[in-house]
């Protein structure tokens, strides 16, 4: 008898929720030409858009009246996602102590690229270890991804190579 009570009580409540429709009714449809000038309206925003790119390059804030030689020329960024391929150099600390650097060596036009600093990864990772375990000053060739921040370029190695000597005298 119960399980009679019980169900006669679901099947009430379900005609209940059947006659009341569901739960969610449709708007009433909105005219085309309305919807859309709601959507070409200008929007009510406070903030200001994010830049898309369009901005001057930056200047790289280790050249010019930043760098440690007197006279340096101002350089600017290099773009984010531009590719530094077979550059060969040290890996140097800041001038604070905080990070490491990849300081070029001379290309054989001028010294006019500022040192990036090297992104953590398993790299650069090899190249701590690889200088630690040597009792010379190591020269590294590498190639990686440019990053962009703060007006300083930053490079994440995809390719780390121990370049050796084969000039030299013993």
């Amino acid at each position: 008898m119960k399980t009679t009570l019980a169900g006669l009580g679901v099947l009430a409540l379900a005609g209940l929720v059947l006659a009341a429709g569901p739960a969610t009714q449709p708007s009433k449809p909105v005219p085309a030409d309305q919807l859309l000038s709601q959507m070409l309206r200008p929007q009510n925003t406070s903030g200001q858009p994010l830049a898309n790119g369009t901005q001057p390059p930056a200047i790289d804030k280790t050249s010019g009246t930043g760098a440690i030689a007197p006279g340096a020329p101002a350089q600017t960024v290099i773009r984010e996602g531009s590719y530094l391929v077979d550059r060969v150099g040290r890996m140097t600390r800041s001038a604070d102590g905080q990070q490491l650097e990849f300081t070029f060596d001379v290309d054989g036009k001028a010294l006019k690229d500022p040192p990036m600093v090297l992104l953590p990864s398993l790299k650069l990772m090899a190249m701590e270890t690889a200088v630690k375990g040597s009792t010379r000053d190591l020269r590294f060739r590498i190639t990686g991804v440019i990053t962009e921040y703060n007006s300083r370029n930053y490079v994440l190695l995809e390719k780390v190579v121990v370049v050796t000597d084969t000039n030299q005298q013993f």
